[in-house]
């Protein structure tokens, strides 16, 4: 039992030390958005949606969130769920739809965008305050293998040999931020950064985007500030290596080359060297915000088919505080119900009751919060559901070893035989018991959706934590308050006395005269 105790304040020991004491809420407590997209292809073949609820799942998983869940519903919707994040956020993350693209750039010229702030010159450092990550990052090889294949799009020496038309040089002057795009592969495009403050004329498209095999950022050896670096195949380095080998020549801006998705120029990059093994790394201004999103827009930017949210629900931090404080207040009511009834039936023996809750319940809060740290796990008003029904299994627990002891003492066992002989028969119904709870729990976790995961989820957390409550505190402590006098003599009030445990006195007469040696069988005899 000391050993066990140990162990949970070494939980809350490591809360300290990172400074956790909450764990992570889930989108119902917290606030957050729920997006339906439907598909708006005429054909809508049962993969293509499934392929894109992956390639949706994995970013929403890129934004680092707990709980946040994509499903199909129907034949043609897919429903985004994700707490703590902002509509427009989540919006424009889900419903990114084209293909991304690598075209070299042509010309640049100011936006048309709200932006106050100067359009920066291709290659400078952008000012200060400007709403979007730096226009003219800095693209350079880093080390790796190098890798070659034929081209499967236009052939690079086409896509490198096109020079701008008049009628390209007025597509720049008359677009305007915010107009509809329509990308050919086999043609030049017009397009816009995010903020509107610069427009890009495009060549042809030099990389596809699933050329791009990974994509992640961070601050890599040797340098002070983010970055993101691309890994390609081995068709998608072969056509990097001849594009970064021309453009590294070239004067500005026909020394970049811009990274297109929807419409949306989310990147332009300036060749500072060849880039020949399909390693490259792309520096700028970033901070973790904007690397972290350039790497997510690279790593998951096609979708097989094309989406328009439908419906947008939003969930409010302040709806959300109130029903976990109802929920809490529930959960607090019931165990208060719990502690007293314990104490009206099983007298001072309630103690182990209210004990074993309270261990029980401070295990699993320490384990929510360090899971929600290490893997993201999100608490939801019906996890808390589950946390509460799961704490409560520690009294059933209980009440199955009392009740043993009850049984060995009506047999004519001592109180203190009976304290061993009733936890070895109780024993196996508790963990009989506790695995059809786990198996209800694994199987509802493995089949349910969305919310009704959490309460499966903290239901098997918690049964679990009993398990170890009731062998490493329930039953020594029980053990421990037999051997005092007042618990061991079964003293009144205590919950182990005669009247409680339903022997008689004559029942109590005759074995003690039993242990006498004597030959009477009743107390006129005696």
């Amino acid at each position: 039992m000391t050993v066990f105790l140990l162990i949970i304040v070494g939980l809350y020991v490591i809360m300290g030390l990172t400074k956790t004491w909450t764990p992570k809420l889930g989108l119902d407590l917290r606030g957050g958005q729920t997006i339906t997209l439907t598909a708006t292809n005429e054909t809508v073949p049962m993969e293509s949606l499934e392929l894109a609820r992956d390639i949706i799942q994995q970013r929403v998983d890129g934004l680092g969130v707990g709980e946040a869940s994509v499903a199909i519903q129907g034949d043609q919707n897919i429903v985004v769920s994700a707490p703590n994040v902002e509509r427009d956020d989540l919006a424009e993350l889900v419903g990114t739809t084209a293909q991304l693209a690598f075209r070299p750039v042509l010309q640049v010229a100011a936006g048309t965008g709200t932006s106050a702030t100067p359009t920066p010159e291709p290659g400078e450092t952008p000012a200060p305050g400007l709403p979007t990550a730096p226009p003219s990052p800095t693209a350079t090889p880093s080390e790796g293998t190098s890798g070659s294949a034929d081209a499967a799009l236009l052939d690079m020496a086409d896509v490198l040999a096109y020079e701008p038309t008049e009628a390209d040089l007025q597509a720049l002057a008359d677009f305007t931020c915010g107009d509809p795009t329509h990308e050919d592969p086999t043609r030049t495009l017009v397009a816009c950064d995010e903020s509107g403050s610069a427009k890009y004329l495009l060549g042809l498209t030099a990389i596809r985007g699933q050329d791009l095999e990974t994509a992640s950022f961070g601050i890599p050896q040797g340098d002070l500030a983010y970055a993101v670096t691309l890994s390609f195949n081995s068709e998608g380095a072969a056509r990097l290596s001849e594009l970064t080998g021309t453009l590294v020549g070239n004067q500005d801006p026909r020394n970049m080359f811009a990274i297109v998705l929807d419409g949306t120029v989310e990147s332009a990059a300036t060749a500072q060297d060849k880039i020949a093994n399909g390693e490259a790394i792309i520096r700028g201004s970033f901070d973790a915000d904007s690397a972290s999103a350039l790497a997510n827009v690279l790593k998951f930017g096609s979708l097989p088919l094309s989406f328009e949210p439908s419906q947008v629900e939003t969930v409010s931090p302040t709806l959300g505080g109130e029903q976990l404080r109802v929920g809490i207040i529930a959960g607090l009511i019931g165990l208060a119900v719990v502690a007293l009834y314990s104490f009206l039936y099983y007298r001072a023996m309630g103690i182990v009751v209210v004990a074993s809750l309270a261990v029980a319940g401070a295990a699993t809060y320490a384990m929510m919060v360090l899971l929600g740290s290490v893997v993201g796990f999100a608490l939801n008003l019906p996890g808390i559901a589950g946390a509460i029904v799961g704490i409560a299994v520690t009294a059933d627990s209980f009440i199955i070893y009392f009740e043993r002891i009850r049984d060995q003492i009506r047999e004519g066992n001592s109180l203190k035989s009976a304290l061993t002989s009733g936890w070895e028969k109780a024993r196996g119904t508790i963990v009989i018991s506790d695995a059809v709870s786990l198996l209800s729990a694994g199987v509802l976790f493995l089949l349910a959706v969305g919310s009704v995961r959490g309460f499966a989820f903290t239901l098997g957390l918690t049964t679990l934590i009993d398990l170890a409550v009731v062998f490493f505190f329930t039953r020594p402590l029980v053990e421990l308050l037999g051997r005092t006098r007042y618990f061991g003599e079964g003293r009144r009030g205590s919950g182990l006395d005669a009247a409680h445990m339903g022997v008689t006195q004559e029942a109590l007469l005759g074995r003690r005269l039993r242990r006498k040696g004597t030959t009477s069988t009743t107390p006129q005899e005696a």
